[in-house]
């Protein structure tokens, strides 16, 4: 009876070793090879109220974003990703920062100065470990993002927290822009600046001044061309049932520093006009406070009907020490057509009021602190439609080189506020995964 005691003990013993030691050797990876995202965009715009000239013009604007991500598996638990991406635009709104280099200037034609067109690129990098029990994972991040009057550099982190059997998840993160400009003003107002010679500028003097030929902007340089920006945020997600998960967000945003467009007209109600050929010069820039204050609390609620349909919810209130406030409402209905095909139809409104700050063309006054014509920063309300085709093989059966095809990703949304404001992007993505 002893030795079968020790005999069953033994056994015991080394079931719980080897259950022990098999976890350890084959616990799970949290991604299991290497995959790189390629993603590309086509994004178009138009309207009347470009804030370049004071909020009338064009705001025509066409773009191309290419982006690749990389996620690489550096073991069982860490990941590290790489984000680089590259966007190269052509802007009527932008061009007539200089409307005066090329034929007679007009705010609702695009001028061929070097503002007509750039490119934007950014690189990013993220780690993140996970704990063995794959409860809690940590993440870091850095990015740095150049345009030809702008540079960014950002990090920061977050730490996920799951429960109750992974039904729970609680997060908190926090992130750190620091920007800086190349101060860019308006052509005409250039001579007004420091060491300028004023209206004995060749501009003036081998142009014509119209309306009132006396011209006296209101301009000052900008002394300080950084923006700083603080960001913390704090989600929590639940598994409601089994077809039910919500989740709720609540973002808080701390600006700071040069937070004026510099190259942004405004034209005062109390000013008379001067003009060359049909161009407003321009009375002052955008003025606006030198901190700003953001909460966003969001929540998303997705149902998964049946094996074909499920929804997608979300709503988001925003406000700020600017004035604004703001609803953001959304849909998206998943469709399986079939195991590999899948649509996307959504909508998505949005509704805000307008700054403390915002004033139309030619009715601010130049007895104002702060002033912008700046449409975004406008009352006013807008619908998004959208349809999207994702194709799906979890079995990778199309190749590329030693890469297979996980999925392929099709979108489009069209965007229409109730101003003169409209735009359209189409996107793409493919999803490729290492042998």
């Amino acid at each position: 009876m002893r030795n079968l005691i020790i005999i069953i003990l033994f056994f015991a013993f080394a079931k719980a070793y080897s259950q022990q030691d098999s976890k350890q050797v084959y616990k799970k990876r949290v991604l299991e090879t290497t995959e790189i995202d390629f993603l590309t965009s086509y994004y178009g715009q138009d309207g009347d109220n470009a804030a370049v000239s004071g909020g009338i013009g064009t705001e025509e604007l066409n773009d191309f974003t290419t982006t690749f991500v990389v996620s690489i598996p550096l073991n069982d638990d860490d990941v590290l990703t790489i984000d680089a991406g590259i966007s190269a635009y052509t802007s009527a709104s932008s061009s007539n920062v200089d409307p005066f280099d090329d034929g007679p200037a007009d705010p609702f034609q695009a001028s061929s100065g070097a503002s007509a067109g750039d490119v934007w690129s950014s690189i990013s990098g993220s780690y993140s470990h996970s704990s063995n029990d794959r409860n809690s994972i940590v993440n870091a991040n850095l990015s740095i993002a150049n345009e030809y009057d702008y540079f960014s550099l950002g990090f920061g982190g977050s730490y996920t927290k799951l429960f109750n059997e992974k039904n729970t998840e609680l997060s908190i993160s926090a992130n750190v822009f620091l920007d800086s400009w190349t101060t860019i003003y308006p052509t005409e107002l250039r001579p007004f600046g420091n060491g300028g010679n004023g209206l004995n500028n060749d501009l003036f003097t081998q142009n014509t001044i119209t309306g009132n030929q006396n011209y006296t902007p209101i301009f000052n340089e900008f002394s300080d061309t950084g923006r700083n920006s603080y960001s913390v945020g704090l989600g929590f997600s639940q598994i409601l049932t089994k077809n039910i998960q919500g989740s709720l967000s609540l973002d808080v945003i701390q600006q700071e520093g040069l937070l004026s467009t510099p190259f942004q007209r405004v034209y005062f109600a109390d000013i008379d006009n001067s003009f060359i050929d049909h161009f407003h010069l321009a009375e002052a820039i955008e003025q606006l406070p030198d901190s700003r204050f953001k909460i966003a609390i969001g929540g998303r609620l997705n149902w998964y009907l049946n094996e074909k349909i499920s929804l997608r919810t979300f709503y988001r209130y925003y406000f700020d020490d600017w004035g604004i406030t703001s609803h953001t409402a959304s849909i998206e209905v998943p469709i399986k057509l079939s195991s590999k095909f899948t649509i996307y139809p959504s909508y998505r409104f949005y509704n805000q009021t307008k700054a403390d700050y915002f004033r139309p063309y030619e009715t601010a006054l130049s007895t104002e602190t702060y002033y912008t014509s700046d449409y975004d920063l406008s009352q006013y309300s807008a619908n998004q439609f959208g349809l999207g085709v994702s194709y799906t093989d979890i079995f990778t059966k199309t190749r590329l080189w030693n890469y297979g095809i996980k999925s392929i990703d099709l979108r489009f949304f069209q965007y229409d506020r109730n101003t003169t404001f409209s735009s359209g992007i189409i996107t793409a993505g493919i999803k490729f995964v290492r042998d």
